[in-house]
């Protein structure tokens, strides 16, 4: 309960009680009409406040519909603060300040099909702080094909009241409420964005009309799917401003030189290539020598290159540059002048495209799109599928209006893509409304917040390419008063029983994989006897993934995602035949995913967020000849790939470059940016608090076992485990909370001053390298030890996160005092810090090709053997059974202190090296590695797999028919285009590609297998199997295995396990050519059958 509530309640509560027990002195009523009357006071009292609260944009209720108007609730909290824990994904997307904007808005959402919900649902799990639906009509069977939300039950309810229950339970954060009687221009003043998704033009342009001139102006937004073509307009207003035009970090470079000239010449350090560009505004800041550019105004860049760039700028009279500095991009805001409707509709200017395959493709749909318009308007309905008839008519308005344009004209208006478009115009498909979904959830939050660039402000889409590629009936379009009657107007009832009868395999239940399962059962994929989904996840359902995995909800955190999601989409649609799994895809549960059940599968759907499971997956489809639709997002990025047997290049033939990897010495030495810092603390954090006590227990365990294997190892990396356990055992060993405080205030001083005293003193500030040059040049930063003190919270903090963790891991109770300053403050000041001296000799690393800073030593041995021996010793005096407890980072609860220990460890790092700080929440995104995540950009992606999904089933597409996509909803940026083709090998009249196997059946000898290599021309030189040698024609006693079964020499040579639902093994052969024994050929894998 937020404070504002709850100082309502207790205000009138007080007022109700003084005027009820005034009216009680001065009244002779019963008590029965006193208490009513004290109940209304209460009620007028809590009216009344909540009427000036209301008042407020930022602060705001939830909502219900009675008689169609629109009755505040107020169940919600007026004033949100962001749960973190909830929101951190979306958090790492748009940041605080854009998540408060978004939290202030209010949002209308006008016409409840397939597309309105899908909007709707993506604007609720956002956080806005309330969502109106707005809807006249009543659920019919046909909108079953594209709206999760209603059931057979709701059929005849009104769309919008029918849709607010389950919509709410998304986020209870958000009021959401239906609006049932006709829309008023004047209602629209309530929004901050209004979205209309099945809207004539007339009635669009005259509420546009009013938001385009309301002050201020009320971003706008028409959108339509019409079976697979689709259309976005967006008028945010003249002047919208838009605060950051793509959403990334601003851009940032080392500074290594800059010239006194005109223009000034600045180079960097080539640590990373800048990414600035030529007109960009940039600060600089602790540049030593020219001080004149550390005045904090922004400089302008020209000539902009990947490690240099020029100013527009003349230094000649400045100081000369004498080292360091930072230079920073600035982001700068940006207005937009949108027309309104009307205007656009005559003139809409450049559109954006997505496919550059079909460039021409937009002007069409716009006139296409006016003509459907037309056609409604005039005879009171939308074309019917299979309708000659109505497919003439709307050419003829196509002509008709194209003939009248004054911009624009189109040359073709292309009768055979217009007919598409009429027997589809009834129908909101599921992969259409989901991608559009995605698009125009965002350009709201766009809208609502100013961040990221809007679509400006046409774009249209189509996805003809999905169609089946046989010439069908027009009987076979016609309904069958089934909830699949909006699909089969598109697509036909045969493609509908293929989709019914697929055997699908979904891999993932997270954020990716509920968008595919509600979308896979609305599309009535696995929807009949003979079909079968099966998905697998072994991971549970978290907080955090509340805000964009839309099957779970509050009360299924800690349950099994598959099970859950499985469950959810079941009750989307009763016909789906799913089946839910908890296993992980891998090597390990091959005896659960075995040969039968890759060998059945018609299609694989990827739902991953890792690239190692996706490239398991991509190697059984490539072995089965499975096609594998693959995708995934990052943060308003996401991407799509369709793989196809011999049609396209497979998902691990084009692999991103490995992310670049600080170096070691840079790391634990020479930070100079705070993801340095983060990863450095990260990893003491998991030393101190896991990897030692792991180690501890391993010891105590079996003393003699482990002290026997680090004697054995006898390396560097074994006396440095033996000296952490034996350090954490004796030295650092706590029996009390105090000594847990003591341990981390000696670690303060150890990690922030005594080593930094020591780096210093090793390399001073005046050092240099062995070529001359200074040894603290750029990019390494000259660091300052830290002084503690009890009178800085941040040192403080640092204290009672790191005794709070220690005690945990020695099980010692905490008190409550640690969390006063004051108590906590003497507890530190009872411990005694001994003075640190620098010494000589020590050994600091600076190579960065060096990965380990364990120094080897050539008296390892020895030190080991008196490790030990004081082990042994130290083990005697511990507690019978004494175990320590190892922590194992988790960052997803802010209740545990270890993303306090992780920042506060980051942030007195980054003070020593006069890094610019984080907060805890900006600490968590980086150590934590968390994926940047929006339900919009998921939405979009699996909306776009599954109108490839269509081709899949259907068998019969060309790959210039698939379709591959890159989008970035933030800036916006579509680009499609055809898959590549696989690398093909030709020899004779032979061909093969990664995806051939060759397949040698009836359980062949040596013998055999060698003759059947031969038949084909080819020499067989060297079979092996794992990495074994079964034969080579080197080796004369080889020849004594020619009449032996290959699987038998695999058994007995290889000594190959084979499980018993394998019916086959694989074996690798070297071959060249019979005529040529210098050409060696790249076969493909052999399969040699002996079931």
């Amino acid at each position: 309960m937020s404070q504002l509530t709850k100082l309502t309640l207790i205000f009138s509560l007080i007022t109700s009680i003084i005027l009820g027990l005034l009216f009680v002195r001065f009244s002779d009523l019963a008590y029965s009409h006193v208490f009513v009357f004290f109940l209304l006071c209460l009620g007028f009292a809590c009216g009344l406040i909540r009427y000036f609260v209301d008042k407020n944009p930022v602060i705001g209720g939830s909502c219900s519909s009675i008689g169609g108007e629109l009755i505040m609730d107020y169940s919600i909290e007026n004033s949100k603060d962001i749960d973190e824990d909830l929101h951190s994904r979306q958090l790492a997307v748009y940041g605080r300040d854009t998540m408060r904007r978004l939290f202030a808005s209010n949002v209308l959402v006008s016409g409840l099909k397939g597309l309105g919900v899908e909007i709707a649902k993506n604007l609720v799990l956002a956080g806005v702080k309330s969502v109106t639906l707005h809807d006249e009509g009543n659920v019919e069977l046909w909108d079953l094909s594209s709206n999760f939300i209603f059931t057979e039950n709701d059929i005849g309810k009104n769309r919008a009241l029918a849709s607010v229950q389950k919509l709410q339970e998304l986020n209870n954060s958000v009021a959401v409420s239906a609006l049932t009687s006709k829309l008023t221009k004047e209602k629209l003043s309530d929004f901050q964005a209004v979205v209309f998704t099945d809207t004539d033009l007339e009635t669009a342009i005259a509420f546009n009309d009013y938001c385009h001139n309301h002050q201020p102006p009320i971003p706008f937004i028409k959108t339509e799917v019409r079976g697979l073509f689709g259309n976005v307009f967006c008028d945010f207003g003249p002047g919208f401003t838009v605060a950051d035009v793509d959403g990334e970090e601003p851009h940032t470079g080392i500074i290594a030189s800059i010239s006194n000239d005109k223009p000034a010449f600045v180079s960097c350090v080539d640590d990373e290539r800048l990414e600035f560009q030529d007109g960009d505004l940039v600060v600089f800041s602790e540049v030593r020598g020219m001080k004149e550019l550390n005045d904090g105004k922004p400089h302008k860049i020209i000539n902009a290159r990947p490690y240099s760039f020029n100013l527009e700028e003349d230094t000649t009279n400045f100081q000369a540059y004498e080292g360091g500095g930072i230079v920073t991009q600035i982001k700068q805001p940006k207005v937009l002048e949108f027309k309104p409707l009307k205007e656009a509709l005559e003139d809409p200017g450049e559109f954006l495209l997505s496919d550059f395959s079909k460039f021409d493709r937009p002007p069409l749909l716009h006139l296409a799109f006016q003509a459907l318009d037309k056609f409604k308007s005039e005879l009171g309905r939308l074309p019917v599928a299979g309708s000659e008839e109505d497919v003439h008519k709307l050419v003829s308005i196509a002509g008709n209006i194209n003939e009248t344009l004054k911009h624009g004209k189109v040359d073709d208006i292309n009768p055979k893509l217009l007919r598409h478009f009429a027997f589809g115009s009834r129908a909101v498909l599921n992969p259409m409304a989901a991608m559009f979904g995605g698009i125009v959830g965002q350009e709201v939050m766009k809208a609502c917040s100013g961040k990221f660039h809007p679509l400006f402000q046409f774009f249209y889409f189509d996805s003809i390419e999905s169609l089946p590629t046989e010439q069908m009936d027009l009987n076979d379009f016609r309904p069958l008063n089934s909830r699949y009657d909006a699909q089969i107007s598109v697509f036909g009832a045969k493609l509908q029983k293929k989709l019914e009868d697929a055997q699908v395999f979904v891999v993932g239940s997270g954020a990716l994989g509920c968008e595919f399962l509600k979308n896979l059962a609305l599309m009535g994929v696995s929807c009949s006897s003979q079909g079968k989904l099966t998905v697998t996840d072994d991971d549970v359902i978290e907080k955090s993934n509340l805000s964009r995995q839309f099957l779970f909800r509050d009360w299924n955190i800690g349950q099994a995602k598959s099970s859950v999601a499985a469950t959810a989409a079941a009750l989307i649609n009763p016909n789906l035949n799913i089946k839910d799994l908890q296993n992980r895809v891998g090597p390990e549960t091959e005896n659960v995913f075995d040969d039968t059940f890759w060998e059945n599968l018609n299609v694989v759907v990827n739902a991953l967020d890792n690239v190692n499971a996706r490239l398991y997956v991509d190697q059984k489809c490539l072995y089965f000849q499975k096609p594998l639709l693959e995708s995934g997002t990052l943060g308003a990025k996401c991407n799509t790939q369709v793989v196809i047997p011999h049609l396209t290049e497979n998902y691990g033939a084009s692999r991103d470059p490995p992310e670049k990897q600080a170096p070691m010495c840079t790391v634990h030495s020479f930070p100079h940016n705070i993801d340095h810092c983060l990863t450095w603390a990260r990893s003491e954090f998991e030393g101190l608090l896991e990897k030692t006590p792991a180690e501890v227990n391993a010891y105590l365990s079996n003393p003699s076992e482990y002290t026997n294997a680090m004697v054995n190892a006898g390396d560097a990396q074994a006396r440095d485990n033996l000296e952490r356990v034996l350090e954490c055992l004796d030295k650092d060993r706590c029996e009390t909370f105090q000594d847990c405080i003591t341990w981390a205030r000696l670690k303060f001083e150890e990690h922030f001053y005594n080593r930094v005293k020591q780096l210093i003193f090793t390399f001073p500030e005046d050092a240099a390298t062995s070529t001359g040059a200074p040894f603290w040049s750029a990019p390494k930063r000259f660091p300052r030890p830290l002084q503690f003190s009890t009178a800085d919270p941040s040192n403080l903090h640092f204290v009672m996160a790191a005794s709070i963790l220690r005690a945990e891991t020695f099980g010692i109770s905490v008190p409550d005092w640690v969390k006063h300053p004051k108590a906590l403050t003497e507890a530190v000041d009872k411990v005694m810090v001994p003075e640190f001296r620098p010494q000589e000799g020590v050994k600091i690393e600076t190579d960065e090709k060096v990965t380990n800073l364990s120094a080897a030593s050539i008296d390892d041995s020895a030190v080991i053997d008196e490790l030990t021996q004081k082990l042994e010793q130290l083990c005697k005096t511990l507690p019978t059974g004494f175990r320590m407890k190892p922590i194992q980072f988790e960052k997803d609860d802010d209740t545990n202190y270890h993303m306090d220990m992780i920042a506060a460890l980051a942030n007195m790092r980054a003070r020593n090296y006069s890094i610019l700080e984080v907060d805890k929440l900006k600490a968590k995104f980086i150590a934590g590695r968390i994926i940047p995540a929006i339900a919009t950009a998921t939405a979009m992606a699996t909306g776009l797999v599954c109108l490839e999904l269509y081709k899949v089933l259907n068998g019969m597409h060309r790959v210039e028919d698939f379709r591959n996509t890159f989008a970035n909803l933030a800036l916006p940026l579509f680009s499609i285009a055809e898959p590549v083709p696989p690398k093909v090998v030709k020899h004779r009249n032979m061909s093969w590609s990664i995806w051939d196997r060759w397949i040698v059946k009836d359980n062949p000898t040596l013998r055999e297998l060698l003759q059947w290599f031969s038949n084909k021309g080819l020499n067989a030189y060297s079979i092996s199997c794992g990495s074994c040698l079964l034969y080579n024609n080197m080796f004369p006693h080889h020849k004594d295995r020619m009449d032996k079964k290959v699987v038998d020499l695999a058994r007995e040579v290889a000594k190959l396990e084979i499980p018993s639902y394998r019916h086959h093994l694989d074996v690798v052969v070297a071959c060249e050519d019979d005529e040529d024994d210098e050409i060696d050929l790249d076969i493909p894998q052999i399969s040699i059958y002996f079931r």
